[in-house]
């Protein structure tokens, strides 16, 4: 049975999600370490995970597997989740699939590397857009088919 895993740190489109599973009558486990607001929805889960780094990533790629969804911005879970053989979706609706993890995975290094190097460079990148939301939207709904299949 498909589950869709929400690594609900930071994650702007947690309505959203919630109403495409819904729809799809798909359980939602929504993961945190805690500091939200528990849905009413008999199919949404909260998962409050013990404070600590990557505590709430680990969670969630110890059970994703093939079948399930899985919305993250973070790129080690997501390359985690994407080797279990779960469908990963960013935020903004961009599938993390086989053939993308390992150059998303080095981008993200390099980045990192350039940012420690250069204290200077420190953007945030660009904010969340109503565009990101309908397009994730748009991406949830097509990964909730075809992993239903």
């Amino acid at each position: 049975m498909t589950t869709l895993y929400i690594d609900a740190d930071a994650c702007p489109v947690k309505a959203e999600a919630e109403k495409v599973a819904t729809r799809h009558k798909v359980p939602m486990k929504v993961v945190s370490n805690g500091g939200l607001r528990p849905s009413q929805n008999p199919l949404v889960e909260t998962v409050i995970v013990a404070e600590g780094p990557d505590i709430a990533d680990m969670w969630i790629a110890d059970r994703a597997r093939m079948g399930d969804v899985v919305v993250t911005g973070d790129i080690p879970l997501a390359a985690r989740c994407v080797e279990a053989g779960a469908r990963v979706l960013k935020h903004n609706g961009e599938a993390l699939t086989q053939a993308n993890i390992g150059n998303v995975l080095a981008t993200r290094d390099l980045m990192s590397d350039l940012r420690a190097a250069d204290p200077f460079r420190q953007g945030g990148g660009k904010g969340f857009t109503k565009a990101d939301r309908s397009r994730f939207l748009d991406a949830l709904e097509r990964e909730l088919r075809a992993a239903k299949r």
